[in-house]
């Protein structure tokens, strides 16, 4: 089930409300994602947003302002939307006086959006700590998709109690879905909401990495050797799921440690590498510490390694990836991680929100047994009462209880 694909009207993004909220608070909102999430056209559709004059620096006119009048482009009118301001760093350095100069602050003064993580870029001195807030913009979560505008059902799972979660799950009206095609869709709105058939879909992608390349890139910081930086993208979406080991990528690609570092700091900058980090609280184990890698959108993700057909690995980037949608514009503050420990038990993913933690594991088949669920009961007998409960998602149709607080479920009445 998705939505109308003759149906091209603008979807709900599960980000709008929280950008709401912020600019209502905070003088300074600032929406950050990879380039072609919709950023821009978030920003442009937001009720009221027809008041605010909004600028691009895509414009070469107003990036020339940026960079030679910047006090005067941020006073243009008393709010204003900037649009990709990675392009000019230095224009918050502008933004946070003119913030400072309002007595009393004014909220939703500037909305900003910006393909670069700002808070990661080593150009960008000024953070507009105290006066921003960041909201990242993910890829089209599956439920953006089919029009619903939100992610899965996690805050459901984690404010309701283990008992009351087979029928929650069992009542989703969702549809069926086959995982396959999602994945090689991806999240971007182009590919995965207005293309219907795989070959304008590679045409995209194609576009998508020779922009990204050649213009998005080169104001982050320079590329020494275009051909490495490719082969490298190709390794990663190679090792999708797996441990993130500069080594064993060093040793493949051929690229010296000190410029590998770089490019995979770059990639994450621009929001297309995702680190999964380990969740480190532990009581007997030793676990091990190094990141979990994934991309942001599956679709881009094959396209880069060459893979025609999805491996269970692109299942859990598409469960990673709600998550994260989800999580990123959650008000309560919340962590998602994976635990592995070095005797090779592993969940792939812990939600931790608060003091409850809720356990998820990713299975690309359509039947699971109790045998499936045991490094989930690993991890329960690790951590105690804090495990609120445990997932098994699946690639199949029926809802069981796997275990003692392990509901098995078919992964799309959850997403």
């Amino acid at each position: 089930m998705r939505a109308d694909p003759a149906n091209r009207d603008i979807l709900p993004r599960l980000a709008a409300d929280r950008v709401q909220r912020a600019l209502r608070a905070m003088p300074v909102v600032v929406v950050m994602g990879a380039r072609q999430t919709g950023k821009s056209t978030l920003v442009r559709t937001l009720p009221g947003a027809a008041a605010r004059p909004y600028v691009t620096l895509d414009d070469l006119d107003a990036r020339a302002d940026a960079a030679t009048s910047p006090d005067d482009l941020v006073r243009r009118a008393p709010v204003l939307t900037l649009d990709e301001v990675q392009r000019e760093p230095d224009l918050l350095l502008a933004i946070k006086r003119a913030v400072d100069e309002s007595r009393p602050r004014r909220p939703g003064q500037f909305l900003l959006t910006g393909s670069a993580n700002l808070l990661l870029m080593r150009r960008v001195s000024e953070t507009l700590a105290g006066r921003a807030t960041y909201v990242t913009l993910r890829p089209l979560t599956r439920r953006e998709q089919l029009g619903q505008g939100r992610a899965g059902l996690w805050s459901e799972l984690l404010s309701t109690s283990v008992a009351a979660w087979y029928d929650l799950v069992l009542e989703q009206d969702v549809g069926s879905a086959g995982w396959q095609e999602l994945a090689r869709r991806g999240g971007y709105p182009t590919p995965s909401h207005e293309m219907d058939a795989t070959a304008p879909r590679e045409e995209w992608f194609r576009g998508y990495v020779q922009t990204y390349l050649e213009r998005d890139l080169q104001d982050l910081s320079a590329i020494d050797n275009l051909i490495d930086f490719r082969r490298l993208m190709r390794a990663a979406c190679l090792r999708l799921g797996g441990l993130l080991n500069q080594a064993d990528l060093n040793r493949d690609t051929g690229i010296p440690a000190a410029t590998l570092h770089r490019y995979l700091n770059l990639l994450e900058t621009s929001f297309q590498l995702v680190r999964l980090e380990p969740y480190a609280v532990n009581r007997t184990k030793r676990l091990v510490k190094s990141p979990k890698l994934y991309w942001t959108d599956s679709g881009l993700a094959m396209h880069l390694a060459g893979e025609a057909q999805p491996r269970g690995e692109h299942l859990e980037n598409l469960v990673l990836m709600d998550l994260l949608a989800w999580r990123d514009t959650d008000a309560a503050d919340t962590q998602v991680m994976f635990w592995r420990a070095h005797t090779g038990e592993e969940v792939d993913f812990v939600v931790e929100a608060g003091d409850r933690l809720l356990a998820i594991e990713v299975k690309s088949a359509p039947r699971v047994r109790h045998a499936d669920a045991r490094h989930l009961l690993t991890f329960r007998e690790q951590y105690g009462d804090a495990v609120q409960g445990a997932l098994l998602l699946h690639t199949g149709v029926e809802v069981f209880w796997a275990a003692d607080r392990v509901l098995a479920a078919p992964w799309w009445r959850v997403l």
